[in-house]
């Protein structure tokens, strides 16, 4: 689960790293009065959508001059109709695609005077289940750019959880930034306070860029990204709490209120499988015979009859979608309820692709009877192998 910006600095501050002071603004008449709160005199109005690249995106109704989602304003006044031409609108970036998103919050901020632009991160590293540190000394809206190449100039390295973590990560990240005096302190401390942050929310990553040296030489985090284990939420109500729906994809919305695994891609060859591995299994043989998935859904052990249609539902809901192969390995999961979902499903919300069905395991036959005495027009598959190829055949033509 992701956070907007005003929220990670507001759990920032809790733990004593250095932000600016700000407010956030949900209507246009608000903003002069929450700008005025601010000592000035340069105020940066951001807008706050779960996308990176805000500075460098644009507006898809921008008006006359307009650039980017973050702008400097010299003025409460001119910090107000910043936020009133961002409200409303639907903010493109290079990680938004095409289609944006639309900005429903506004955060006006303090301006801070740069004097450098550095890059620290924290994130789980999976190959080595340890925490790890990432830092830069070319911080900013290029970072992506640094990473393809010129890889040399960030630092890489984990902490080891028998340990936690120790000064000496600090000074090591201080010393890779370059930074000197009560900048090390500084450093050292905040690294400290942004591990306990991370193991103390179950954070996945936790993205400070660009720290910044101020003109007055000290460190302070500017902008702030922040991702959650979703698994992990049901203790932490209060981070629970932050949750933004109308950020997150519809179809991963309504999935989640069904306790569906899903995540939707940009392929399109719906897939329906029970179980993680064969759901990634299935994902992979479809692109091995030419085709690209439109998701990746597994239905779990348990799923219901009523699971399993309201899945169905999610995929044929994805305009995308060409064709749909559902793979099912009963061993907990029977085969007959997944078969009965299928046909709910169908003759509920219609059926205008392809559909290929490969069952096998738990109460098969029974499934298969299901479904060839449904009167719907699906295509059977013996095996994964055969499976994908039909349905990437009857897709393709």
């Amino acid at each position: 689960m992701n956070i907007h910006e005003y929220q990670a600095k507001a759990l920032l501050r809790d733990y004593g790293a250095p932000v600016s002071d700000g407010h956030v603004v949900t209507r246009a008449e608000e903003a002069k009065t929450i700008a005025g709160e601010l000592d000035g005199p340069l105020w940066v109005v951001k807008a706050q959508i779960h996308a990176g690249g805000r500075g460098k995106g644009s507006f898809k109704e921008a008006e006359a001059g307009e650039k980017g989602g973050v702008r400097l304003a010299k003025s409460v006044e001119e910090a107000a109709e910043e936020a009133r031409k961002m409200l409303g609108r639907t903010l493109v970036t290079h990680q938004t695609g095409p289609a944006g998103k639309q900005v429903n919050r506004v955060y006006i901020e303090d301006g801070s005077e740069i004097e450098r632009e550095l890059y620290l991160a924290l994130l789980v590293d999976r190959q080595s289940s340890r925490i790890s540190v990432v830092c830069s000394t070319e911080g900013g809206m290029d970072i992506e750019e640094v990473a393809a190449s010129t890889p040399e100039k960030i630092l890489t390295f984990a902490i080891d959880p028998a340990t936690g973590y120790q000064g000496f990560h600090g000074r090591r990240v201080a010393f890779a930034l370059g930074l000197e005096g009560q900048q090390v302190k500084q450093c050292v401390r905040l690294l400290g306070q942004l591990y306990q942050l991370f193991t103390d929310k179950d954070v996945e990553l936790l993205e400070i860029n660009p720290l910044i040296v101020t003109d007055a030489g000290d460190l302070k985090c500017l902008d702030c990204k922040m991702g959650f284990d979703g698994n992990a939420l049901y203790r932490h109500e209060d981070v629970f709490a932050l949750r933004d729906e109308t950020e997150e994809d519809p179809k991963e919305l309504a999935a989640s209120k069904y306790d569906l695994n899903y995540i939707a891609l940009d392929g399109e060859i719906g897939c329906m499988v029970n179980g993680a591995g064969l759901a990634m299994a299935t994902m992979d043989i479809i692109k091995l015979y030419g085709a690209e998935p439109a998701n990746f859904l597994d239905v779990g052990g348990g799923a219901t009859k009523e699971k399993v249609t309201e899945a169905f539902k999610i995929i044929t809901s994805d305009p995308n979608v060409k064709g749909i192969l559902v793979n099912i390995f009963g061993g907990i999961m029977r085969c007959d309820v997944i078969a009965e979902g299928v046909v709910a499903a169908v003759k509920e919300v219609g059926l205008e692709v392809p559909l290929v069905v490969r069952l096998e395991g738990t109460n098969v036959e029974k499934g298969k009877e299901i479904i060839n005495t449904s009167g719907l027009n699906v295509i059977a598959a013996d095996n994964l192998s055969d499976a994908a190829e039909k349905v990437v055949k009857a897709v393709k033509g």
